[in-house]
């Protein structure tokens, strides 16, 4: 509006998150009226379940209609002075265009796998026999997915670097208390005490980083920031051997400490070496559907974010940073693949499996100065890909996690021969993630990110893909190969899958099934 000071809002482009953050306020209304039994926990959940739903259901139709919406802007004339010689567009804070809407669909349906699994979670009280004491309570626990899940849907429409922090933490903070509320179990408190602390220490150095950007050039908006760096370049070529030139010089010391630090604290939140190392003992800590929240919905998020920040705001320091990632990408995945081989719980495998599969969505970005385009579409089509198959494997994780020594790889021995729903459905899941026939989901995953690298340049960053994936197999295959061998001695439990969780099996279930049938179906999309 005129002069910038009055805004009109475009409710059209904010409707998925707000549709999100009603329904949390509605959650909690309910909370307050409705009766602490199982029943009205059940409530709670399909309100939360429906709310997902009308999100999605508003994603669709914003994908359908095509175009990108935009709200939030503030004119030329404010923010921040344009690049010489460049046309001085409106700089908007919330921009829902194909990216984001990608991600929201991804973080929304995942969502939808986590609200069932966590149906199951508290019909069962938190754990077997936990009793009243250990019993998680539903409105607090639907309340804090939901705005989990809203900060996750925000962030990937985020184009500042407030909006982007604040989305990120939104994020992240409700996951805490979700990690804690399985009462009266140290593990689980002292899961959620190292994921605060891992958080508090990401989100310092990020807002370092930002700080560090933002004084430089002088605007938070990512377009704007990346006009500031170009002209910066541009002076600095112009003023080479004066004074003003030197003090340029400072300026792009300034800015590679600050793309480094922020780099640094979206590395935390996707658990990429070296900052790893909290993700093992998180994920088994954690109630199984925040294992699986953390696992794709998180990082979903924290990967956005930082696509949004190297390819929006630093585009043109791409030579700086791709050689970086190109060395976190090929560390994070050898890391990841050394670890899980030593794990003897399903939980932990995979949560290094998930750091792992980590490197390879980070891979393609390393050579986004050569194939922009490619390289932002390989790794957004891996990590649709990867959400798929790795919420079937956490789904099944769940209902065996139910019965006695759950939690250990031996009690999934002969899982597929007791419980073939659930054992044939997790040796699906295995052999996606692994890239292995008839997984074909995994395979195409794997392929479009390693045509991006070669494709790109990066002949070694392919070879070490190349012998992690081999590398991958052993446990993998270790575990499917434990589904179909014999029971131990008097062992006849089996699984039931006519529960919520079973829901979320069949779905996640039936989504590979389709990424692997028409692969294309993901890649029209992101590519």
């Amino acid at each position: 509006m005129t002069g910038g000071v009055i805004q009109s809002i475009d409710y059209a482009a904010v409707a998925a998150p707000l549709v999100l953050a009603l329904v949390a306020g509605l959650v909690l209304l309910l909370d307050a009226f409705l009766p602490a039994r199982p029943g009205g926990a059940r409530v709670l959940g399909l309100v939360t379940l429906g709310g997902l739903v009308a999100a999605l259901a508003v994603v669709a139709v914003q994908a359908a209609g095509g175009g990108t919406r935009r709200t939030f802007c503030v004119p030329a004339s404010l923010g921040g002075e344009p690049a010489p010689g460049r046309a001085a567009p409106a700089s908007c804070s919330f921009v829902a265009d194909r990216f984001s809407l990608v991600i929201a669909a991804v973080v929304l349906a995942a969502g939808v796998v986590v609200v069932l699994l966590s149906m199951t979670e508290i019909a069962a009280g938190g754990d077997a026999g936990a009793g009243e004491r250990g019993r998680i309570p539903a409105g607090e626990w639907y309340f804090l997915l939901l705005a989990a899940l809203t900060g996750a849907v925000l962030l990937p429409a985020s184009r500042d670097l407030i909006m982007l922090v604040v989305s990120l933490e939104l994020v992240s903070l409700p996951v805490f208390a979700l990690t804690a509320l399985k009462r009266h179990d140290g593990r689980a408190s002292e899961a959620a005490l190292k994921l605060f602390l891992v958080s508090v220490v990401s989100t310092a150095i990020t807002l370092f980083g930002v700080s560090l950007l933002y004084g430089v050039t002088g605007s938070v908006h990512l377009d704007r920031i990346d006009a500031a760096l170009r002209a910066t370049g541009d002076t600095a070529r112009g003023m080479a051997g004066d004074m003003t030139g030197g003090m340029t010089g400072d300026m792009a010391q300034v800015t590679a400490v600050a793309i480094v630090l922020v780099a640094a604290g979206f590395a935390f939140k996707i658990a990429a070496v070296p900052f790893h190392f909290w993700a093992g003992d998180v994920y088994r800590g954690a109630p199984v559907p925040v294992a699986a929240l953390l696992s794709v919905v998180s990082k979903a998020s924290g990967f956005a974010g930082l696509i949004l920040l190297l390819t929006s705001a630093l585009p043109g320091r791409a030579a700086l940073w791709a050689p970086g990632v190109a060395v976190v990408a090929a560390l994070t995945m050898t890391a990841g693949n050394v670890l899980a081989m030593r794990q003897r719980a399903a939980v932990r495998l995979l949560a290094w499996s998930s750091v792992a599969q980590s490197g390879y969505i980070l891979a393609p970005l390393a050579v986004y100065a050569v194939a922009p385009r490619a390289a932002v579409g390989a790794s957004v089509a891996y990590l649709v890909f990867y959400a798929a198959m790795n919420l079937i494997a956490f789904a099944v994780v769940l209902l065996v996690a139910r019965l006695p020594e759950g939690q250990d790889l031996e009690a999934y021995r002969g899982l597929a021969l007791r419980s073939p729903a659930a054992g044939l459905s997790l040796a699906f899941a295995l052999v996606c993630l692994a890239g292995l026939p008839p997984g074909l989901a995994g395979l195409f995953a794997k392929i479009v990110v390693f045509r991006a690298v070669v494709d790109g340049g990066l002949g070694w960053l392919a070879l070490v893909m190349a012998a992690n994936t081999v590398a991958g197999l052993y446990y993998y295959i270790a575990w499917t190969a434990r589904l179909f061998a014999p029971p131990a001695a008097g062992e006849s439990r089996t699984v039931s899958t006519r529960t919520a969780a079973g829901v979320a099996v069949a779905i996640a279930v039936a989504v590979t099934v389709v990424f692997s049938v028409a692969p294309q179906v993901v890649l029209s999309v992101t590519g």
